[in-house]
């Protein structure tokens, strides 16, 4: 509830705040652990899933407004995480979490909030919120859970808190989120009639590729692993002779969080000289921003971002319009692509660029998620156009 609401903090126990750097207060009632932290204040227009986008790391250092009502409700289960553990600050709900209602379940939100670490706040005109996002843009906040006790709560120092937080402008938060060490991806498949990951086997004709991780999600690697490539997952800041020893036919450049000019200081030097090498390169979001400026283009902070599961895109190729999910703060000016770069998509809601290829060399990106998780599949094509710029690369050495 806002703070000009007729309901006050004295007639009613609420028992959590969100506080916003323009000194608007909304109280709610806490879920999850008692605790407050300061973040980016971003909304997100998904109907489903979730669970998938509280563990997607692109999400660190964000509080996530879900504009869908009705959150919670199929609860939490092992088989829907993104990543071994959810990077979100926290979350705003419209209305309180009630008992799940699916077979799959396995925890309920509420537990699962605490049992990683997530404050959240419930009893939110979230549509409200939102318009105001849209309006003045992506803002500082502070989300507060305080729980039954109020002294607890200093709203002067949670303010000074915001106003000290310099926010994910020249932020870089790949490496915070990236594994430490290399791995080998495992192989598994979704079987739909089981409704469950399995293990699946490589067939003889399977490639070793490279991902450098800057905050991959699981299903990524599940796309990348269907269309027969052994990945290898990297960290954000491995060094270009470990790549290369790798002896990779493919380099994969994964999504991830903050500022892609604070992330390419050590980035950018890697990416030139796997482009120099001439091997083929696919990235998403911040991989597809970290190419294009090793490419040569820019990169700006913008308004409130694209998040959700239903942006349509229009391939400028086949002029077809692709639905696609996508989760990014930042994007590349368009104005600023080189000559040597083809625009290959664009978003129509604010015609900002979504994707680009090299005209001689096999080297391609977007900036949205094929592999969705949630949303729609449209764009699942892109894994197979990966394949088979690797697959022909692998056949000449």
């Amino acid at each position: 509830m806002h703070k000009k609401n007729q309901y006050s903090i004295k007639k009613i126990k609420f028992s959590a705040a969100l506080i916003l750097e323009n000194g608007d207060i909304y109280w709610g009632f806490g879920l999850g652990p008692e605790k407050t932290v300061i973040a980016e204040l971003c909304f997100n227009t998904s109907i489903t899933g979730y669970q998938e986008i509280l563990t997607d790391p692109s999400y660190a250092k964000q509080i996530i407004t879900f504009t869908f009502p009705h959150i919670g409700i199929v609860g939490t289960n092992k088989d829907d995480n993104e990543s071994s553990r959810p990077f979100t600050s926290g979350c705003v709900f419209s209305e309180k979490i009630g008992n799940p209602s699916n077979w799959r379940s396995k925890k309920s939100l509420d537990k699962w909030l605490k049992i990683n670490n997530i404050p959240c706040i419930t009893n939110i005109n979230t549509r409200h919120l939102t318009k105001i996002l849209v309006e003045k843009g992506s803002l500082k906040a502070a989300l507060v859970n305080f729980g039954k006790n109020q002294s607890n709560f200093n709203i002067k120092k949670v303010k000074k808190r915001i106003s000290n937080w310099k926010g994910l402008k020249n932020l870089d938060l790949a490496s915070e989120v990236s594994t430490l060490k290399p791995y080998k991806s495992k192989n598994k498949k979704w079987n739909p009639f089981k409704n469950r990951y399995e293990k699946f086997l490589f067939n003889k004709e399977s490639i070793k590729i490279i991902c450098i991780d800057y905050g991959i999600k699981r299903n990524i690697l599940h796309s990348l692993s269907e269309k027969n490539l052994e990945v290898i997952v990297v960290p954000a800041n491995i060094s270009y002779s470990k790549i290369i020893n790798y002896n990779p036919k493919g380099i994969f450049l994964s999504n991830g969080p903050g500022d892609p000019l604070a992330t390419s200081k050590y980035a950018l030097p890697i990416i030139k000289k796997i482009i120099k090498n001439g091997l083929p390169i696919f990235g998403i979001c911040l991989g597809h921003q970290l190419l294009c400026l090793a490419l040569g283009a820019k990169t700006k902070k913008m308004l409130t971002g694209h998040r959700g599961a239903n942006h349509p895109v229009k391939n400028l190729k086949t002029k077809k319009v692709e639905i696609t999910t996508q989760n990014h703060g930042f994007e590349v000016i368009r104005s600023s692509l080189p000559k040597n770069l083809k625009e290959t998509h664009i978003s129509l809601f604010d015609k900002s660029n979504e994707g680009i290829m090299h005209k001689t060399l096999p080297i391609f990106s977007v900036q949205y998620h094929p592999e969705a998780s949630p949303g729609p599949h449209d764009s699942h094509y892109l894994f197979d156009k990966f394949y088979i710029n690797v697959k022909n690369y692998a056949k000449k050495k």
